[in-house]
């Protein structure tokens, strides 16, 4: 996949809150189900191994539909989505973390989340 503009990107993240939304919904069902089958876990009114199989099955799936719109996984906890782009002749990446509403951040692709900037808006 190519690169982003800040606007495509923008709608992608859009069309997948939803998806994103899901994923973080099943991951604490996952951690939760995962923790009450440990010896000494506590039962869960979630169910039990078959349960937690599907969650991992169903999240495996989303997290197939994000990476195949071309955004980059780069973390599941707290979830964190890179949009590659350029931004004036820099290579960048659009930046979404969990809690975030719309695109708000990017970062240098050669500094990482520590090089997080507001992404400044058209007017």
């Amino acid at each position: 996949m190519g690169l982003f503009t800040v606007e495509e990107a923008a709608a992608e993240l859009e069309a997948l809150l939803p998806t994103l939304d899901e994923i973080v919904s099943l991951r604490a069902d996952a951690a939760e189900l995962a923790a009450s089958l440990q010896p000494n876990g506590r039962a869960t009114a979630l169910g039990g191994l078959p349960e937690m199989k599907a969650a991992q099955a169903r999240l495996d799936e989303l997290l197939t539909v994000v990476q195949q719109t071309g955004a980059e996984l780069k973390g599941l906890a707290p979830l964190l989505v890179d949009f590659p782009a350029d931004l004036e002749g820099v290579p960048v990446l659009l930046c979404w973390l969990e809690g975030d509403r719309r695109l708000s951040w990017y970062h240098r692709a050669d500094l990482g989340f520590t090089g997080r900037r507001p992404l400044k808006v058209p007017s």
